[in-house]
């Protein structure tokens, strides 16, 4: 089997002409930055988003998306409670110095008061908690979240931990921490809406949350911030202006004070200088891909939803659009079968990527039928191989 990359097209209504220029992206001083629309996942702007960092706190968030997930699933309930450990209240609890709900040792917690600890005050005690109470410790409930960062797409990102803390093996990417908070905000809005509140109390204490965007920035309800001496001071925010989502993930700024205002000025440039533009309409044929055995030769694809990109306003630009896929794909082809990836581009840079799917069955072909592909095929192989020979 080959890998085939067909170039669709250039968008239509998207191609350059002469036009008022986009406004030139912030002048960041945070090392590491992308900033992406949630629905879609379009990337607006990115700074060295590929690098490996420590996360910090912004670790949580594949703790609790995980938590999200066995809440979905049914294996736990928001009233089941957990206890606190001696190692949960040691690692994570007030004699720890870190970030903590001051959970009392050996009492026992309900779900939901340990994710919003954790989502308001960033609470350790109430990680070590939740992961014991689900996995019965915190390694096992780590195979979970690295598990779970892999069905989700991250390719790169390591979890040693449920709270953040340094270790040298932890590392993430902004891009895909991004991706984590996409999927959270996405598939979990009844917990995402936890991020937002501004105050938690526990054992009689009150603490704010610690998100600098809360009452600051327009629009702004979640999500996370972390810090360590490795980490520097990050950040996932989240904001909602006319019916769009932005999120934003910086990572390593040198003090609290750039990590609110580097924060803000992307949010506020991706709100200011981006628009939704429908690229290809609900189940859309968008292309067609070549099929090995079946009763015909080619299927078409398409995507399930209305795929969108974010574009500058006013500005034309030329986009164009590739479907990357294995094949031919060999019959029988499934309708609904996932077949490969449009990747959309921004000059050479991809700004988008959505699973495509079959629109229709194809069946397996006659022997004729299947014989000629075979030779074909044949034939394919053996002009690669003299190619590869010269």
């Amino acid at each position: 089997m080959r890998r085939f990359g067909f170039l669709i097209l250039a968008l239509a209504g998207l191609a350059a002409l002469p036009s008022p220029s986009l406004a030139a992206p912030p002048n960041t001083v945070v090392p590491h930055a992308i900033l992406v629309e949630a629905e879609t996942g379009s990337v607006l702007f990115e700074k060295d988003a590929d690098a490996l960092v420590a996360p910090a706190s912004l670790a949580k968030l594949m703790t609790v998306s995980v938590v999200f997930e066995q809440l979905e699933l049914g294996n736990i309930k928001l009233d089941d409670a957990y206890l606190i450990s001696e190692n949960a209240w040691r690692k994570g609890g007030a004699m720890s110095h870190g970030s903590t709900m001051y959970a009392i040792l050996n009492s026992k917690v309900r779900v939901e008061d340990l994710l919003k600890g954790i989502l308001i005050q960033s609470a350790n005690d109430g990680c070590i908690a939740l992961a014991e109470g689900i996995a019965g410790n915190e390694n096992a409930f780590v195979r979970m979240m690295n598990d779970r960062a892999r069905e989700l797409g991250l390719t790169k990102s390591t979890f040693t931990n449920v709270d953040g803390l340094p270790d040298p093996k932890m590392r993430v990417t902004p891009r895909e921490l991004a991706i984590v908070a996409r999927h959270i905000v996405n598939n979990y809005p009844e917990y995402y809406k936890w991020f937002g509140e501004r105050e938690f109390t526990w054992n009689k204490i009150r603490q704010q949350n610690r998100n600098p965007l809360l009452g600051t920035v327009e629009g702004a309800d979640g999500m996370k911030t972390g810090f360590t001496n490795e980490a520097g001071y990050n950040l996932v925010g989240s904001a909602t202006r006319n019916g769009l989502r932005l999120i934003v993930v910086i990572t390593g700024t040198k003090n609290a004070k750039d990590r609110a205002d580097e924060a803000k000025k992307l949010l506020d440039y991706g709100f200011r200088e981006f628009e939704a533009r429908i690229l290809f309409a609900e189940n859309q044929n968008i292309a067609e891909a070549k099929v090995y055995g079946g009763a015909q030769g080619k299927v078409a694809v398409t995507a399930k939803e209305q795929i969108k990109l974010m574009v500058p306003r006013n500005v034309s630009e030329r986009i164009s659009a590739k479907m990357v896929y294995t094949g031919p794909v060999r019959a029988p082809v499934r309708e609904g079968q996932e077949i490969g990836k449009l990747q959309v581009m921004r000059g050479d840079a991809k700004v988008l990527e959505v699973p495509v799917q079959a629109s229709e069955a194809v069946e397996v072909g006659s022997v004729t039928q299947r014989a000629f592909d075979a030779a074909a095929e044949l034939v394919v192989n053996v002009f690669r191989s003299a190619a590869k020979r010269l």
